[in-house]
C-alpha cells in the first residue's frame, strides 16, 4: 500500500487523523520504525551530543545568528558534537559554528513544506517524517540542551526538556537559556506558575539563563563532562555496513 507523502504535515496527518485500515495503521508503524532504526544507526558514534533549540526565522544578520554560532563553536571547544533540528536560521548558525571551531555537526532533520531542507554546515544527518521521531533522537544523544530564541517548535523542545528532567525520564541534564530579554517574560510566567502552586520552587533551579557564554559553557562542563565523566572514546567501531558514520575528529 503507498502512503501519501505530498508534504511532510502530510505524513503527521495522515498518522494523527484517527483509525485506517488495520494495514494502513501498520505501514504507519512501520515507518516510524524504520525512521527510528535508521536515526538510532546514523547517530549511534557521533556522540556526545548537545542539542541547540532555535528559530528557523533569523537570518544571518540578526545578532541571535552571531549568538547562536558561537554557542555552536563554545560547544565544540567543549568537544561536544553540536546536534540541531538541521534547519535554517539559528540551528544553521549553531551548526555553521561548530565546523567553524573543527568539530563535528549533525542534526536530525524533519520533512516539512516550509523551512525543510537540511542546512550546509552538516557531517551527518537524519531526515525523518515524524515530529515524534525526531524529538525521541534529539533527546536520546544529548546530555546538555541549549535554548536560543525561537516559536513554537522551541518553545515544544525546550519544555519536553524540562518536563524529562523534572519527571526523571532523562537525568538532570543541563538546560542553558541564551538570551535573558527573549526568555524574560515566559520566565516571569513560569514564575507565576510556582506562585500557583502547579509547579514547586525545585523545578526553578532546572534551567540556567544567561547572557554569558562562559558561564553557559562551564555550566554545561560541570553538569556534562565532570558528572558523568563524558568524551571518551567508545570501545566499539562503527559499522559501514550498518550507517553507523563516526563522529568527526
Amino acid at each position: 500500500m503507498t502512503i501519501e507523502t505530498n508534504t511532510g504535515v502530510r505524513d503527521d496527518r495522515v498518522l494523527l487523523e484517527g483509525p485506517h485500515t488495520r494495514t494502513r495503521d501498520l505501514w504507519l508503524v512501520l515507518r516510524a520504525v524504520k525512521d527510528f532504526v535508521t536515526g538510532f544507526r546514523r547517530l549511534h558514534f557521533v556522540g556526545p551530543c548537545v542539542t541547540v533549540f532555535g528559530s528557523a526565522r533569523f537570518t544571518e544578520n540578526h545578532p541571535y545568528y552571531a549568538l547562536a554560532r558561537e554557542v555552536g563553536a563554545g560547544l565544540s571547544r567543549l568537544g561536544f558534537t553540536v546536534m540541531t533540528g538541521g534547519g535554517p536560521g539559528l540551528m544553521e548558525a549553531a551548526n555553521r559554528g561548530a565546523k567553524e571551531a573543527g568539530g563535528c555537526s549533525v542534526a536530525c532533520n524533519v520533512r516539512l513544506p516550509k523551512e525543510e531542507d537540511p542546512n550546509p554546515y552538516l557531517d551527518h544527518a537524519v531526515r525523518v517524517h515524524y515530529f515524534f521521531v525526531r524529538k525521541v533522537l534529539l533527546f536520546k544523544y544529548s546530555y546538555a540542551f541549549v535554548a536560543l530564541p525561537g516559536g513554537f517548535g522551541t518553545m515544544d523542545e525546550l519544555f519536553e526538556a524540562l518536563t524529562l528532567v523534572q519527571t526523571g525520564k532523562i537525568e538532570s541534564f543541563p538546560i542553558v537559556l541564551m538570551g535573558t530579554s527573549y526568555w524574560r517574560r515566559l520566565l516571569h510566567l513560569v514564575h507565576s506558575m510556582e506562585r500557583e502552586g502547579t509547579i514547586s520552587a525545585d523545578d526553578l533551579r532546572l534551567w540556567l539563563a544567561t547572557d554569558d557564554l562562559d558561564q553557559a559553557l562551564a555550566h554545561i562542563r560541570a553538569h556534562t563532562v565532570d558528572r558523568f565523566g563524558l568524551l571518551k572514546r567508545p570501545m566499539l567501531r562503527p559499522s559501514r555496513i550498518l550507517g553507523e558514520p563516526r563522529a568527526a575528529q
